[in-house]
């Protein structure tokens, strides 16, 4: 099963090219103007994938969209700033993705983040639940394990709750993964496969090096450190922007690669599989990250778990 698992067969650039009557989907990015929502909504404007991009931030927003609306694509992009005009931003969405928040800062853990990110993301999932309840909600904002909750106690207020349409994307811890092992054994980064389940902080990722493709074996003491090195990677990027930011660039490849892979669902491509943290019975938890099966209504299948090798 896991062979299938968390890698596009394409690269982020190529992957997208369907000729689907259905490419015109509508995606909002709200936090478009910041860190990750920059480089993020750039990747969504490259794809054919995407008809019309609606972003929104406090600020800014009309600069990014007039520059960004320059580039020879065919997405139409408009912005929208500050709270009046949310709802605008929303209206008729297909996919909205939020990568929204502050960023975390040399000493913050995501738990430091909660306070603030909680009431932003519970704002926008408010204002998504009145304009656009059927959308795709894929949810970057941290701390991921408590934001995905949250979005969805605000969709079952207002009646409009589907799990099987909301994500926390959790795409990046898969990317890193990917990226240590290859590094590690000499490969190809775009062939190594290394699913990653659990949740979105420290521990709670759990890389399952056994279950990779190409199969790759590591001495316990390798294994230990790049298992260490894969769940604290976000602090390592923290501390090497020495206070001026945490991981933007690669979290928008890792979220434009999951918008697409709901995309190409949606558009009714078979066997597209990621791993995202969503509502789960796999587990005791509430909330896991495990393969899922996506298509046209979001996850088709949760494709659970395998037999784990310690």
């Amino acid at each position: 099963m896991f062979s299938r698992i968390a890698r596009p067969t394409l690269c982020i650039a190529t992957r997208s090219l369907s000729t689907s009557s259905q490419n015109n989907a509508k995606v909002a990015v709200l936090g478009a103007s910041g860190g990750i929502g920059q480089p993020l909504s750039l990747l969504l404007k490259n794809s054919p994938l995407v008809g019309e991009l609606s972003l929104f931030d406090i600020a800014h927003t009309p600069g990014v969209a007039a520059d960004l609306s320059h580039i020879e694509t065919r997405a139409h992009v408009t912005g929208y700033m500050g709270p009046d005009q949310l709802d605008a931003a929303l209206k008729g969405c297909n996919v909205v993705v939020i990568p929204a928040g502050v960023p975390r800062k040399p000493g913050m853990t995501r738990d430091d983040l909660f306070n603030t990110n909680a009431t932003i993301v519970a704002t926008l999932a408010d204002a998504v639940a009145r304009n656009c309840p059927e959308a795709m909600i894929c949810i970057i904002a941290n701390p991921v394990n408590s934001t995905i909750p949250i979005t969805s106690e605000v969709m079952k207020k207002y009646g409009v709750y589907n799990p099987n349409r909301v994500f926390g994307v959790t795409t990046l811890d898969i990317v890193r993964a990917n990226a240590f092992v290859a590094e590690l054994k000499g490969l190809d980064p775009a062939r190594v496969n290394v699913p990653v389940i659990g949740g979105h902080a420290g521990k709670t990722i759990i890389p399952l090096i056994s279950q990779a493709t190409p199969k790759v074996e590591f001495p316990a003491d390798q294994l230990s450190a790049l298992t260490a090195r894969i769940q604290d990677a976000g602090t390592e990027v923290v501390k090497a922007k020495a206070g001026a930011g945490s991981a933007t660039l690669s979290m928008a490849y890792a979220g434009a690669r999951f918008t697409f892979s709901v995309l190409d669902a949606m558009n009714g491509k078979d066997g597209v599989v990621e791993c995202a943290y969503v509502r789960s019975e796999e587990t005791e938890c509430k909330y896991f990250s495990t393969p899922l099966l996506l298509g046209k209504h979001g996850i088709e299948k949760n494709l659970g778990l395998m037999p784990l090798v310690s």
